[in-house]
């Protein structure tokens, strides 16, 4: 049985549980919840908490949006949202509260780096989130916002220049019509993950030859982050 600091995460989260059985499942992996059925052990993995924490954090990120960016267009402001809540962001959120550090990992997961890998991290921190929505009761709502707003903000401000770039598909499209005879198009070369929580491979390609590659949790997330990919390398980012 893995044993952590609870009350240390506790601290960096800025929220004390008063069922910790919510945050045990918010950290279990669905390695680590086999593993223990396998056993004949009754587990639950944090695939139903990372279920609504996806819709909680909608939630909390429209709002503050809403009211911060008054000047807006719910254009602008869609976009910003897929940035504050795409795969990439997730993880980060993850890693700078250190949530890897307090999964629990089957051993195939643990060997093969498990505490690192994006989405692992992105599901256990939309798994956090519903935790603590759930915990709180009457105010989940609330106690989300006071998590997840700070770190959202502190990453907000580190991307402010990668935020005024908000749709790199229409950037990319003008840099290639600047030359006659070239087309562009963005092609799903992969879809992976359950029908609730579908990941997206899209490649951009210019004429036949590939120049970005992106994932994301929707088809327009990945065709974002396949154009920011050209765009880097034609060295516009």
């Amino acid at each position: 049985m893995q044993r952590f600091d609870i009350e240390v995460l506790e601290n960096r989260i800025g929220y004390v549980f008063k069922d910790r059985e919510f945050l045990k499942e918010a950290l279990t992996h669905s390695s680590y919840a086999n593993e223990l059925k396998a056993r004949k052990q009754s587990a639950e993995c944090n695939e139903r908490l990372e279920f609504l924490g996806d819709s909680v954090l909608s939630v909390v990120v429209s709002e503050y949006l809403f009211e911060k960016f008054s000047n807006l267009p719910e254009g602008e402001l869609t976009q910003m949202r897929a940035m504050l809540v795409q795969s990439a962001a997730l993880a980060s959120y993850a890693r700078a509260i250190g949530l890897g550090d307090y999964l629990y990992l089957g051993h195939g997961e643990e060997k093969n780096n498990g505490r690192e890998r994006q989405s692992t991290l992105e599901n256990a921190f939309e798994a956090l989130v519903a935790a603590i929505y759930l915990d709180a009761g009457a105010d989940g709502l609330d106690a989300a916002r006071h998590f997840v707003l700070p770190i959202v903000i502190r990453f907000l401000d580190e991307n402010s220049e990668r935020s005024k770039r908000l749709d790199a598909k229409t950037e990319l499209q003008q840099l290639i019509q600047q030359a006659e005879g070239d087309f562009l198009e963005y092609i799903v070369v992969g879809e992976s993950g359950p029908d609730h929580k579908k990941e997206f491979e899209v490649v951009a390609r210019l004429n036949s030859n590939v120049i970005g590659r992106g994932k994301g949790k929707s088809k327009r997330e990945a065709e974002q982050n396949a154009a920011k990919e050209a765009l880097r390398l034609f060295g516009e980012i």
